[in-house]
């Protein structure tokens, strides 16, 4: 019997009845065509791009965000320790489980807790509670791997630890800004110049765009939404500086242009690790966006960039 799940296994043919002879012109018709793979690295992801999302459902999702963002920044603050534990660790699996289409098992559940308790580390401990989560968490996948199955273990740590970091470590950097002299209103507006430069880089590519920047990474992404993101986070940034932090405006400006460069290599890093892995999103968790990770690749750039740069501001004082 021939296994289904390799089609091109050659199999015997049946022996022909007495007295009938072989005819290359016989009717194939009947003869049943070869099941379809369903390896690994045949599944995909179901969940509807970016540009054919559900807009009912990601507005709706996108309000109930930014309510519990605020809700965190402005009234309870553990709500927005929470929120960044919760999206630490969920990015964590995500990318954890994108990487099983390249056969790079990553041991979720120490990656997972290790993500989520970067960020609350963060933002109980700062700076040096952080580092401490870090080293903690990495040791115990570390550690957890290297009591398991022996084969693949170094892909495995290796995914494990890039995982952590580029997820965990990056949004803990946001709680460490929250910290700083008026850091519930920094946080708001980098997580707007972030979200500003995809929406208007977006709106603009979607009526304009001509020259993609980078067709090999991502094609949607075009030199016209580059402008955009650049043009409204601008003035978001601008007024943000003026009306809410009492900066100069050109700190603003700044800022934006920074900010926008920074989350562009983001999404461009997402898009590298999706068309390595031949994914369209990393999950399906959130209605209209896709997963955590397809939400808040941008932001993850941006926190660093915009930690930097305020402490910069803050030194010229």
């Amino acid at each position: 019997m021939s296994d289904p799940s390799r089609p091109h296994q050659e199999t015997k043919a049946s022996p022909e009845p007495a007295g009938e002879a072989f005819s290359p012109r016989a009717d194939l018709s009947a003869v049943p065509a070869p099941a379809p793979r369903r390896g690994r690295r045949e599944r995909r992801h179901t969940a509807p791009s970016r540009a054919g999302r559900n807009l009912p459902a990601a507005i709706g999702v996108a309000v109930v965000l930014i309510g519990t963002l605020l809700l965190g920044l402005f009234a309870q603050p553990v709500v927005l320790a929470l929120l960044a534990g919760a999206a630490a660790g969920i990015g964590v699996w995500e990318v954890g489980r994108s990487l099983r289409f390249r056969d790079i098992a990553i041991p979720r559940v120490p990656a997972v807790t290790a993500g989520v308790l970067m960020p609350l580390a963060a933002f109980y401990g700062e700076g040096e509670a952080l580092m401490i989560a870090v080293v903690v968490g990495l040791t115990l996948v570390i550690v957890w791997r290297a009591l398991g199955r022996r084969d693949g273990m170094i892909l495995s740590i290796m995914g494990s630890v890039f995982a952590l970091l580029w997820v965990g470590f990056l949004l803990s950097i946001a709680l460490l800004l929250y910290h700083t002299d008026a850091g519930p209103l920094k946080v708001l507006t980098v997580i707007l110049l972030a979200v500003g430069s995809d929406t208007c880089g977006y709106a603009v590519g979607v009526i304009w765009g001509r020259h993609p920047m980078a067709p090999r990474i991502s094609p949607k992404k075009s030199w016209e939404g580059f402008a955009g993101s650049l043009g409204g986070s601008v003035v978001i940034g601008v007024l943000c500086a003026v009306l809410l932090l009492d900066h100069a405006w050109w700190e603003g400006a700044l800022l934006a242009v920074v900010l926008v460069l920074a989350a562009t290599l983001g999404d461009f890093a997402e898009s590298m690790v999706k068309r390595e892995l031949g994914i369209k999103d990393m999950g399906t968790l959130l209605p209209g966006h896709g997963g955590v990770m397809d939400r808040i690749d941008s932001i993850l750039f941006a926190v660093p960039a915009g930690y930097l740069l305020f402490e910069l501001f803050a030194a010229r004082a």
